[in-house]
């Protein structure tokens, strides 16, 4: 979870505790003008209680909605005892605590389990109706208790069905894009197949040559050709295991050679972009340069759709023994940044296909200003045969 979003249920949380602060001690006032000053404390417990669960129910979904619904159910009995003179006990408090728990549990839980909540919740309601008229007595003005309850009842039951349903188009949504990226990475199979299969024909053909002029070092092409099939099998493993493993994966691309032509693109109609790549000739495995690329290509995406008063951006492009590393950075002021907005589709597909590489992959607000992308990949060293 990032900053932000810890920012965000924080501050959900506390304006959460807060309500049901304010509902408890308004309903606590009432009862004492209403019923007399003892008569306050059992309803309040009690609806401290709900709410507490209330709380906590992002740890544990069933249990605190079962806990609550218990809470509320020996609330509605107790006044029903011989010699026992207490208020209704599903109070406005209780119940806006109770309508947490249960819209909780129909957004979150699956749909068996979502179901019996919100109907024993249905139940503690009319139980509490029920519980009014069989009490005759005109000291118990009641009824609101019930029309309350059942209203925060409807509340959590349409609130959690709405963001079920959002929940699940959000789901389709990235069930689409992994269908679609994985199709990509099979033409990338394709193309890293073709690639060294390709060099390993022309190093066959060389070795004829080789062996009709000197056939004593015919066994070095032959070693070649092996070291080639070797890469090209380790090569396979790599994006099958895309295919096979990731929640998301990323579309084909050309590889950092191509970084270049992509800033300068980019360039005409975003912000100013500064290039810095390795100088050697090192070659990359197909799949490590094409992850580079689609990094970059979406890093800079995002920075034109959500960052446009960055006035520069700067790509890095890192090689040592062991890994590349790509970076890219922006410099958009804090107040444009939209972090809810960066961590789209496509970079949960790169991430899930860095990591997948054995690689790593971080995104969110730099110290000072704007936004960066940070990618590790690992390049598999080359084993002699």
């Amino acid at each position: 979870m990032t900053i932000p979003d810890r920012w965000a249920r924080g501050v959900s949380t506390v304006g959460l505790g807060v309500t049901f602060l304010t509902a408890i001690v308004i309903q606590a006032v009432a009862i004492a003008q209403t019923w007399g000053a003892a008569f306050w404390v059992p309803g309040a417990a009690a609806a401290v209680v709900v709410c507490g669960l209330a709380m906590m129910r992002h740890r544990e979904r069933t249990w605190t909605a079962v806990a609550g619904l218990v809470v509320a159910a020996l609330a509605v009995l107790t006044p029903l005892l011989p010699g026992t003179e207490l208020p209704a006990g599903l109070g406005p408090s209780m119940a806006l605590g109770l309508g947490v728990l249960i819209g909780s549990a129909v957004r979150a839980l699956p749909t068996v389990r979502a179901g019996a909540i919100a109907g024993a919740g249905l139940l503690v309601i009319a139980a509490q109706s029920a519980a009014q008229s069989a009490a005759q007595s005109a000291a118990r003005p009641t009824s609101a208790v019930v029309a309350i309850a059942a209203a925060a009842w409807l509340a959590a039951l349409g609130g959690g069905l709405s963001l079920r349903m959002l929940d699940g188009r959000a789901k389709a949504t990235a069930e689409r894009v992994r269908r679609a990226e994985r199709l990509e990475l099979a033409r990338e199979l394709h193309d890293i197949v073709a690639h060294h299969i390709t060099g390993m024909l022309l190093q066959a053909q060389a070795a004829q040559i080789v062996g009709r002029r000197d056939p004593e070092n015919v066994s070095n092409s032959l070693t070649e050709i092996e070291t080639a099939g070797s890469e090209a099998l380790a090569a396979m493993r790599r994006v099958v295991g895309l295919l096979r493993d990731t929640d998301d994966a990323a579309p084909a691309s050309p590889g950092p050679e191509a970084l270049s032509t992509l800033v300068e693109r980019f360039s005409r109609q975003g912000p100013k972009v500064r290039l810095s790549v390795p100088n050697d000739d090192t070659q990359w495995p197909p799949e490590v340069t094409s992850t580079v690329y689609r990094i970059v290509q979406e890093a800079l995406t995002n920075v034109l759709r959500h960052a446009r008063h960055a006035r520069s951006i700067d790509v890095t492009v890192g090689r040592d023994a062991e890994a590349v590393t790509v970076e890219v950075a922006d410099d958009a002021p804090p107040n444009s940044a939209r972090p809810h907005h960066r961590g789209g589709y496509g970079l949960i597909g790169m991430r899930e296909r860095v990591e997948t590489l054995g690689g790593s992959l971080c995104a969110g607000p730099r110290p000072s200003a704007g936004w960066s992308v940070r990618a590790t990949l690992p390049v598999p060293t080359r084993e002699p045969r």
